[in-house]
């Protein structure tokens, strides 16, 4: 099997994102990146508490970032991997701004599946939310074919070549090609791979300081099977305070089955 071969076996199904002035971006059970979020009646504001870059550390209400009606998802969803019914709400802590890598920022990002779209009210904003929520947009959505970075393509296929997988990936994607946010597929990475990070985090294992806590055999499993239990579920465009990098919500391929969206697990990576 030649290297581009072995890239086209890995590819995998995406729904492309981008941002959009609609019409319709305020209706209520729209799809759109900021604004305010629809919710059920009995929703209550997630809160995380964090250190934030001024070293004030206190609890606030998580930023909300998007939603999604599954509808709008449904014909992009090659592989009817998300629900076809209901809508998808993220939210992220934007102020402390957890990176993923310790097991005390479990809570800092979540996802919410409204099953019911007829119970759903538009949420005022927490009274103490800061000023970091944005104004309603659009989304744009494709369905296209994502392929992994080098780092996820090496731990598949150890012994092939950088230079042959760059060659092989511009022929396949384009070397111009622009990182952008979407649901599904392969991650773009910005710094390293985070399958196994995820799989060893989620597990309570602190990967500061290089994951010395982590014992070897913790460690050897993660490396070996976290690509085939995990999946990217959202990957998204994120700046604040001249910060710019992405969010990356992960979850098990078993939980997304079972829409078990109350366990992913985010990770920030930034240049």
């Amino acid at each position: 099997m030649s290297i581009i071969e072995k890239l086209e076996s890995l590819g995998k199904n995406s729904i492309q994102l981008e941002e959009c002035f609609s019409e319709d971006r305020r209706d209520l059970g729209a799809s759109r990146f900021g604004g305010n979020p629809d919710v059920p009646p009995d929703f209550v504001w997630p809160t995380y508490e964090g250190e934030d870059h001024k070293n004030v550390v206190k609890e606030r209400p998580l930023s909300f970032l998007a939603q999604f009606a599954c509808a709008d998802l449904a014909p992009f969803d090659k592989e009817h991997l998300l629900p076809d019914h209901g809508l998808l709400s993220f939210f992220y802590e934007s102020n402390s701004q957890p990176w993923g890598y310790d097991p005390k920022d479990k809570g800092c990002a979540r996802v919410y599946w409204f099953e019911d779209l007829s119970v759903l009210s538009t949420a005022d904003f927490p009274a103490d939310m800061e000023d970091d929520f944005s104004l309603p947009m659009g989304i744009k959505m494709e369905s296209t074919c994502s392929y992994p970075s080098w780092e996820d393509f090496s731990k598949v296929f150890p012994d092939e070549d950088g230079d042959a997988f760059d060659a092989a990936w511009e022929k396949l994607v384009g070397e111009d090609s622009e990182v952008n946010s979407r649901l599904l597929g392969w991650p773009d990475l910005i710094q390293h791979s985070m399958f196994a990070e995820c799989d060893m985090v989620a597990q309570g294992y602190n990967l500061g300081n290089g994951g010395g806590e982590v014992p070897k055999e913790v460690r050897q499993r993660a490396e070996e099977s976290a690509h085939d239990r995990w999946t990217l579920l959202l990957q998204m465009e994120y700046g604040v305070w001249a910060t710019y990098g992405f969010l990356y919500f992960y979850i098990t391929k078993e939980d997304l089955a079972a829409r078990r969206f109350d366990r992913i697990w985010l990770i920030f990576q930034c240049d």
